[in-house]
Order: structure tokens, then sequence, then C-alpha cells
């Protein structure tokens, strides 16, 4: 029993925490773009850290669930409903053999997650369910969800229910995730220097169109290299912000290449990916300068708000 995709939406993939380990040999991490809206939701419905799920992107499927399941909706905020029902995000929901769920359009933000109870069985490649669109493995056989598709469940859930169930509670995914309040990215400085560095700080910049699951790329005020002379390929990683001939500045993401030849201008600190992940084509963003003590400090904040959360919710449940 598990789930069959009637419609796939506009880029929906299988992806769980992404692939550890294996840069050095040229494989890219993929996994959730958004890592912490898809811990909230495998924390909603009980699932082990790592356990895959669905990241639907600007726009969702339509699935239909074989068997009863516990699913939990994160990260942009969708449409969804189950026949007239209207489904909330950041909270267990529990629906009956049958039911089907409609995504519609992301409202705030790009990237939605889906976790379901027992998680998405799928080969695991490298150690990882992920799927890699580059590189054509992981998930649904290296692709996106296609019509007809169907993604088994693993055991997690055996209620027998009629109707769905919506708990009155709810988890409060901020500051991680925070569609109300104008977005601000904290970056390391790079190892390669652009000419005017405070350039990068002092503009706003805004979301290209031609953004992906590799890079976000940035539109404003052209930035040079402070060394314009040709440089080796180097090791490149989720964050980096590398500067091309054009001036207009690339955040890398979790589909990121292992190396590039880019001047490397700065670096995402991780607490920040998230948010980022979840700019749209013409919003905007501000970079400040950020030094690795306080990096490595909002990176422990962060793993700590998530424990509390996973704590809160532990509560709820029983």
């Amino acid at each position: 029993m598990g789930i069959k995709v009637q419609q796939p939406g506009m880029l929906t993939t299988v992806q769980d925490a992404g692939r550890q380990g294996w840069r050095r040999y040229g494989v890219g991490q993929a996994g959730a773009l958004d890592a912490f809206s898809y811990a909230v939701g495998n924390l909603l419905v009980g699932n082990p850290a790592g356990a895959a799920g669905l990241e639907m992107t600007l726009s969702g499927a339509t699935l239909a669930f074989e068997a009863a399941a516990r699913i939990a909706i994160t990260g942009a905020e969708i449409d969804a409903a189950t026949g007239d029902m209207q489904l909330p995000g950041w909270r267990p929901i529990d629906l009956p053999a049958g039911s089907v769920v409609k995504f519609g359009p992301c409202r705030r933000g790009v990237r939605a997650y889906l976790c379901v109870s027992g998680g998405l069985i799928v080969p695991r490649v490298l150690g990882s369910a992920s799927t890699d669109l580059r590189g054509g493995f992981g998930g649904m056989r290296g692709r996106m969800l296609a019509a007809g598709d169907v993604l088994p469940i693993g055991e997690g859930f055996a209620a027998q229910i009629a109707e769905p169930q919506v708990p009155g509670w709810w988890i409060d995914a901020a500051p991680d995730i925070d569609f109300h309040r104008s977005t601000v990215i904290r970056v390391l400085p790079g190892a390669d220097l652009c000419a005017g560095q405070s350039a990068l700080f002092d503009s706003s910049w805004r979301i290209a169109p031609a953004s992906n699951r590799q890079a976000v790329r940035l539109e404003g005020p052209a930035l040079s290299a402070a060394d314009q002379g040709e440089r080796i390929s180097e090791p490149v990683a989720p964050g980096t912000i590398q500067l091309p001939p054009d001036g207009q500045p690339i955040v890398l993401l979790a589909d990121a290449q292992t190396v590039g030849g880019y001047p490397r201008i700065g670096h995402a600190i991780s607490a920040d990916l998230p948010r980022l992940a979840q700019l749209r084509p013409g919003e905007s963003v501000h970079f400040v300068a950020c030094d690795p003590e306080q990096a490595r400090t909002l990176q422990r904040e962060q793993r700590a708000r998530l424990a509390r959360i996973g704590y809160a919710i532990a509560q709820r449940m029983r």
C-alpha cells in the first residue's frame, strides 16, 4: 500500500537529509533544500531523522492514499485540501484510507514538504533516498514524480478512521521560517574578495527567475573580483557564494556541484539556508557579515529549537 500520484505538480521529488561524505568523489549532497521544515515534518509524524518525504516546488501534487496515513505539511504556505476540507500546515493530520489530497500553489515560499508516518520507501543510493536530478539517480529513478507513480509507505500508522482528523495545535516555525519578515542572510567572508567588498552587504539583491535546486541566482549591482587572474577549480559546497563573469552572485544550494572555478566571495551560513531556499523570484534578500563563532552559535541554537520542538510534539501526542 502506498501513495498514488494523480498529478505530479510543477516539480515534486523524493528527498531526505541528503548524501553525506561523497563530495570528494564528485557526488553532490541533494536532499531537502529547506532542511528545517523537512526535519519538523518528520518530527510531527513520528519518523526518525532522515526518513524520506516529498518536496513540492511552487505548486503541489494530487495524491491518493491507498491506506490510512498520518501526514504533515511544512515549509511554504501551500493550499491543500481533501474533499471540501482545507488542510493546515505544521501539525499532524490523520487521513482515512482512500483519501485524495490536492495541493495547489504556494502562497508564500517556494518549497512545501509532505512527510508521512513510516516514510517513503524507495531504493537508497549511496546511503540516501534523495533525488539527484542532475545525476539522474535516487528517489523515483532519479527524476521528478510523474502521474501514475506509486510511492510505498513504511509501517508507522495503523489506525482505522472514517474522517480526517486535524488537531487544534500547531508548531510555530519562526524564526527559522518566517514569511512575514524581510530576509537577512548571514555570510562568512569568502576566500576570494570582490572589488568594493562592501557592495555585497550594502545592496539589496533580487532573486532571479533562473534560480533552481542547484543555486539561487541574484540580480543587483554588478560586482567584480579583486583578483581578475585565471584560477583553477576549487571545492564548493551548499552556501558558497560564487561570482560569475557577469558580476551577479550565485548562492549554491543542496544540488550544487562539488567544485567550481568562479571566485568564492562568501559563504551563507547553514542556519540561514532554509530561509534562503524559500525565496521566490523577484523577492529581495540582504546579506550581513558574520564570523565563524556566530555561525556555530546560530547552528547550535537552531538544533536546540528542533530538539525542543521534538519534545513538545512528543508531549502533545501522548
